[in-house]
């Protein structure tokens, strides 16, 4: 068993029958999709709040009931992955494309619980991971410029040579700073530059995060 199965095991056990659910992005979040797929099919009744489209199809096929947050605007639990988490559990997310969607979700759940590989904790964030940040299309060299003026080296994403989009039809500049000691600081400042539709600092949203190591997985709690 893979580090992020031990972890995403751990972490599926905090979801019970008759809750809402919801369903983070990327490889990590997949694998506790395709766990909660296997409690649904065992009778547990749960729905699910996707926070991308890969999330949405694969609860689909795992046999999840897909709900909106206009019809469940409380979620009691979602289970995430991240690309940083430092000692206070704030994060740097998005490297999967979905940080817009995973954010507002988690603005709405009860117990955001993340999911990581030790290789994930760091002292400070972007001590390894560029920061992802959600542009608008119209003028985005102008943006660019902007967001340079943070601090920080911004450069568009792109996937299979193409410009990458995300499920909300807009860019994503990755913006490598040498490093962020204030997040919620650095977080409001971005999100004041006009064309940014928001950034993937986390800051105070995870309340647990279970960290799989070759030795252990452990819970690290918010204070």
């Amino acid at each position: 068993m893979s580090l992020k199965e031990k972890a995403a095991e751990v972490a599926v056990k905090f979801v019970k029958d008759g809750m809402v659910v919801g369903l983070g992005s990327g490889s990590t979040a997949s694998i506790a999709i395709k766990k909660i797929g296997e409690k649904v099919r065992d009778g547990m009744d749960v729905v699910g709040i996707p926070t991308s489209r890969d999330s949405e199809i694969l609860g689909k096929s795992v046999g999840i009931r897909i709900g909106e947050l206009k019809d469940h605007p409380k979620v009691d639990v979602t289970i995430d992955g991240a690309d940083e988490v430092d000692p206070h559990l704030n994060l740097v997310k998005g490297l999967g494309g979905a940080l817009v969607r995973e954010k507002i979700v988690a603005a709405a759940t009860t117990m955001e619980i993340i999911v990581v590989d030790d290789s994930k904790l760091v002292e400070y964030l972007c001590q390894k991971a560029p920061l992802p940040v959600e542009i608008v299309r119209y003028a985005h060299d102008a943006t660019m410029r902007r967001l340079q003026s943070l601090g920080c080296v911004p450069k568009l994403r792109k996937r299979d040579g193409e410009l990458y989009v995300t499920d909300n039809g807009n860019y994503i500049v990755d913006c490598k700073f040498d490093r962020i000691d204030d997040p919620a600081n650095m977080e409001s400042r971005l999100n004041l530059v006009p064309g940014v539709v928001d950034n993937g600092l986390f800051v105070g949203l995870a309340h647990k995060v279970i960290v799989a190591s070759e030795k252990s997985v452990r819970t690290l709690e918010k204070k």
